[in-house]
């Protein structure tokens, strides 16, 4: 987790910034219907090294830490600070995001 936000602040991920209030201005189901995270299922990853068996394939594995640091946001989205990492000179404040994660 250190490392993760320790790779934030070296991207200018977000800044530190006072809001007074917490709403959202999302609806599922109208805005959106499903979410997305960049994990593979289990199945795929089976699936790839099987394949892989079959066609003799040399397999790399890569950990990439901030692969989605690059995307512009066109909206003000703010994220809370991680529980246990909160910024001790002014833990009550968020983040506003710079760069999407």
């Amino acid at each position: 987790m250190e490392d993760e936000l320790e790779e934030f602040v070296r991207n200018d991920v977000w800044e530190l910034s006072k809001l007074s209030g917490q709403g959202y201005s999302k609806i599922e189901g109208v805005d959106f219907d499903e979410t997305f995270a960049p994990v593979a299922r289990l199945e795929c990853i089976r699936l790839f090294l099987g394949m892989a068996c079959i066609l003799n394939f040399k397999v790399h594995q890569m950990d990439v830490k901030s692969a989605f640091f690059i995307g512009i946001l066109h909206e003000e989205v703010y994220v809370a600070q991680s529980k246990g990492f909160e910024d001790p000179t002014h833990p009550e404040y968020v983040y506003k995001l710079k760069k999407a994660l």
